[in-house]
């Protein structure tokens, strides 16, 4: 049997604002524009990647699936250093949780919070976010 390596590319986000969206996602996340496409007045199409990532995020109308906005939940990040993630959301000026840890790691780790430490946003729309600390896989 041939093994296929399958690639997560791209996740449709659902805002009923394009451009707050645009600018919440680019200049407070700090997200890559990779295009922002206009056909018309009825079709938008603005990519968006986070630093370091090989999956977008996709915001926009017409071409993209007619969901209510705010309503994709458990989008998840990770990152290397979640206490610096942190500061670099709250200097942002993103509304982000606290380093908070959830469950135990099933071996133990040189930093305690590996794979086991949280932040939590949401977008202006309400779609939620979790970001994760596993510094073993990046």
């Amino acid at each position: 049997m041939v093994c296929v390596n399958w690639t997560l590319e791209v996740v449709v986000v659902p805002v009923s604002d394009i451009d707050r969206a645009k600018k919440f996602y680019a200049e407070q996340l700090g997200f890559h524009v990779d295009h922002d496409t206009a056909f018309g007045d009825q079709v938008r199409i603005v990519q968006l990647t986070p630093p370091g990532s090989g999956c977008s995020i996709v915001i926009g109308r017409g071409a993209v699936p007619d969901m209510p906005p705010g309503s994709l939940k458990g989008l998840q990040l990770v990152v290397r250093d979640i206490t610096a993630a942190h500061a670099e959301l709250v200097a942002r000026g993103v509304d982000v949780s606290e380093v908070t840890t959830l469950g135990e790691n099933p071996t133990p780790t040189p930093d305690p919070l590996d794979n086991v430490g949280f932040v939590f946003f949401g977008d202006p729309d309400g779609n939620s976010w979790a970001v994760q600390q596993i510094s073993s896989r990046i």
